[in-house]
């Protein structure tokens, strides 16, 4: 299983260092039965893979997650997916699915005592999942990358098509970002499938703070900050020019 990229290896290695991440329970991910997505629908002549990868994939995620947060993860392939096949980009669609599916898999329950960003937890379980499953190193690196960068503006449309793919499809759900670039009958259809609730914008934003609340230093320099100060009064943001203002450079004599 390949997937076409233009970051080279040792631009990897730039970005992940030595590709080691801290471990967390996350590292112990095991795939679960198959079956978890039976009949996937057809969209615009989108379906999401029907491979082993991707049943395991489902059901491991679909045991940690509840309606709104995997139905969320399963609309997120579909706008990916028909994103990408709208623009013409090549990719491998068991990764982009392992990357949609585990991508808020940092939100779930396992993750309370958890102080990495969440994003980092979900990749470390996608990165899991993956080895667990016999896939190849580069691979394993891509989603990871994908997951860990998806909430973090501006550098993931220069990446690989996983990467690109997956924050445009998130942004498309969370906040209706590029919603005219797909019909109103693909739109109709994904959320016949998989349904969108009415006060799902509230529900969300919910399952963001209960997450972060315990790690709200994790939420600094992304939109993710916005949800702490939405939720909690007392919640203040870092702020870099006061951080550069009073270091130590300054204030050392």
């Amino acid at each position: 299983m390949t997937v076409r990229t233009a970051l080279t290896c040792a631009a990897l290695a730039l970005v992940l260092g030595s590709a080691s991440v801290p471990k967390t329970q996350a590292e112990t991910v095991k795939p679960g039965p198959a079956g978890a997505v039976s009949n996937p629908i057809e969209v615009s002549g989108v379906k999401a893979p029907d491979s082993k990868l991707a049943r395991d994939a489902a059901e491991t995620v679909r045991k940690a997650e509840d309606d709104l947060l995997f139905q969320h993860s399963m609309r997120v392939y579909y706008w990916a997916a028909l994103a990408g096949k709208r623009k013409g980009l090549t990719f491998d669609p068991d990764l982009l699915f392992v990357a949609a599916i585990f991508h808020d898999y940092g939100l779930t329950g396992g993750y309370g005592a958890s102080h990495l960003r969440y994003e980092v937890d979900g990749a470390n379980a996608a990165r899991a999942f993956l080895q667990s499953e016999g896939v190849p190193e580069s691979d394993r690196q891509n989603v990871w990358l994908a997951i860990a960068l998806h909430t973090t503006n501006g550098i993931s449309p220069h990446l690989y098509p996983i990467a690109a793919l997956l924050a445009e499809a998130a942004n498309m759900d969370l906040v209706g970002a590029g919603f005219d670039d797909f019909t109103a009958e693909q739109r109709s259809a994904v959320e016949a499938a998989y349904p969108r609730p009415p006060q799902f914008a509230e529900g969300f934003l919910q399952a963001l703070y209960d997450s972060l609340k315990h790690r709200p230093e994790t939420t600094q320099g992304t939109g993710l900050a916005d949800v702490m100060a939405y939720k909690d009064p007392n919640f203040r943001r870092r702020d870099f020019s006061s951080l550069m203002r009073k270091s130590r450079w300054v204030t050392e004599p």
